[in-house]
């Protein structure tokens, strides 16, 4: 495909904003909804916050790094754009869904492409119970949290958590624990993409809990549930040479 409008999306850093003034003098000013493709310029978080922004333009993705890792993005070059982005390889994302409730009541929903994060807000630890389809799997977990992540999403928190990295076309998620107590020895599970995990909080008003899409928190939930939206589709692109598989396959052989 040949892309011929292209929308850039910058972050506030001052690498990234002198780098969307260069760009659009070479190619133009175009708004995501009438765009072809969204170039984003920043980190990861900034990819992830243009796609929570303009998922539902229907259009790709191309990040060029503008932040540090970058782990969902391309190397900055300003020239032979249109020529990189024709020859690039798409990569289908699925975001989780996650449906909260809070103590008082509130039913709230959100987008993760990352992860879905519980996480202790006071000094006590959280106490949650793990459901998966339905059935208990873990009935007492005490820990600073628990996090569901995504294949794409699987080399961020959740590494950090030690939790597993996975291909993308492995079709499954990773359940990771953050810190815990009992059971101590608990790593952890891979669940397959189709499964709908539920997890209740203990005395959720002695032992606070927030839940966290991506970087949408939910504070002092009782209950959340997650599972993949398969009815909401991306799509990112990747120079042939530094695309997504090969960056999630090379991260597992890091010293």
């Amino acid at each position: 495909m040949t892309y011929s409008s292209i929308a850039f999306f910058a972050a506030d850093s001052d690498s990234a904003q002198r780098a969307l003034r260069r760009l659009e003098r070479r190619y133009g000013r175009i708004a995501p909804d009438k765009a072809d493709v969204i170039v984003t310029l920043g980190g990861d978080g900034t990819m992830l916050e243009a796609l929570h922004r303009f998922m539902r333009c229907g259009v790709p993705f191309y990040g060029m790094n503008r932040g540090t890792v970058g782990f969902l993005l391309n190397a900055y070059r300003e020239t032979g754009l249109v020529r990189r982005l024709t020859a690039a390889t798409p990569v289908t994302l699925h975001p989780l869904r996650m449906n909260a409730k809070t103590i008082g009541g509130k039913a709230r929903q959100a987008l993760a492409f990352n992860e879905v994060s519980l996480l202790r807000e006071s000094r006590q630890a959280a106490k949650l119970r793990i459901r998966i389809d339905g059935k208990v799997r873990m009935k007492e977990l005490i820990c600073d949290g628990v996090l569901l992540a995504t294949p794409a999403g699987s080399t961020a928190y959740n590494l950090s958590a030690h939790g597993p990295i996975m291909p993308l076309g492995a079709g499954l998620l990773a359940l990771t624990p953050i810190s815990a107590f009992r059971p101590r020895r608990w790593r952890g599970a891979l669940l397959p993409a189709s499964a709908q995990v539920a997890i209740a909080v203990f005395e959720p008003t002695k032992r606070p809990v927030s839940a966290v899409a991506d970087y949408t928190e939910v504070r002092d939930v009782r209950e959340v549930s997650v599972r993949e939206a398969r009815d909401i589709s991306v799509t990112l692109l990747f120079d042939p040479e530094h695309n997504l598989e090969e960056r999630i396959l090379t991260e597992q052989f890091v010293p």
